[in-house]
């Protein structure tokens, strides 16, 4: 008896606590859900609030009302000045420009009376006239020493043709690569070239990217990348741009496609340390009126 007494009672205690346990869990619980209740109430409040304080603003995030329609003018102008941010970083010429201005140089070739002949490049400045170096043109020293021969014919390579030009204006030089070395020359037939635009301004400022056309060895007209590097004491400007023979005479672009200088002559037995010469009003003073009042020149060019 007394074991069957005592195998009922504790399935009884069991049940009974249990049921104490489940009903505490469950206050718990509702006691819980209660107050998390409370507090989604009081956030909700919360941000109510701060909505009614803020100011009313346009739209947000990548869901943006429609803009107004851009003109084409307005639409291109922006692509234009996106294209000039990126030209500036990655310091690049377009290559249209670059091809385009190709086609305002010319291969130069001079005859002297010992029959000897030479080889360099012309750039064109609109009306039949051409820029170059003056020792392409006129028989300068060499290293202080006398050539004792002189020029007597000279011509620029045009559509499979060489025309016969005149020398108009020179510098100063008495011997090659100096600041005096340059020249200006001109063909009476008419030649159909697009005009360079002269820029006097440029600032050949350290490490800036420039742009070298010139006829490299005599095989054609030939485009070299370098770096802006000193100006030199006698007015000239150092640059790592290829200076193989026949570049003479040829054109310095800047960024934006304008001719800033020529290359005159290299280091001796070093082809990539060129000397650029800049340029001056000066050089054009038999050609443009006023030449000294304007800063940047463009065609046409008084013949």
């Amino acid at each position: 008896m007394t074991k069957l007494r005592t195998g009922t009672a504790v399935p009884a205690a069991v049940a009974c606590l249990f049921a104490f346990l489940f009903l505490g869990i469950g206050n718990y619980l509702n006691t819980r859900q209660a107050e998390s209740d409370d507090r989604i109430t009081a956030l909700r409040a919360e941000v109510a609030s701060l909505r009614r304080q803020l100011p009313v603003v346009g739209a947000s995030g990548t869901s943006a009302a429609i803009p107004a329609p851009v003109d084409d003018q307005s639409r291109a102008a922006f692509a234009a000045d996106i294209k000039r941010q990126l030209q500036d970083e990655m310091g690049l010429l377009p290559l249209t420009l670059l091809r385009d201005r190709r086609g305002s140089f010319i291969e130069l070739y001079s005859y002297d009376d010992r029959g000897g002949s030479s080889y360099g490049t012309a750039g064109y400045l609109g009306n039949g006239y051409f820029i170059t170096v003056k020792h392409a043109v006129v028989a300068l020293d060499q290293d202080g020493q006398s050539v004792g021969r002189r020029i007597v014919s000279i011509r620029l390579a045009h559509k499979g043709r060489r025309l016969p030009a005149r020398v108009v204006d020179a510098g100063d030089a008495k011997t090659e690569v100096g600041p005096g070395d340059w020249a200006i020359v001109k063909v009476n037939e008419p030649v159909d070239l697009p005009a360079l635009t002269v820029n006097t301004n440029y600032d050949f400022t350290f490490a800036d990217p420039i742009f070298r056309l010139g006829n490299d060895y005599s095989q054609g007209i030939s485009v070299s990348t370098g770096y802006i590097g000193q100006r030199t004491a006698n007015h000239l400007v150092t640059s790592l741009t290829d200076g193989h023979p026949g570049v003479s005479g040829g054109g310095v672009l800047n960024q934006q496609g304008d001719l800033v200088g020529i290359p005159i002559g290299r280091m001796q037995s070093d082809y990539r340390f060129s000397f650029i010469l800049p340029l001056r009003s000066e050089m054009f003073r038999k050609i443009v009126p006023l030449v000294a009042a304007v800063s940047a020149l463009t065609t046409p060019i008084a013949p």
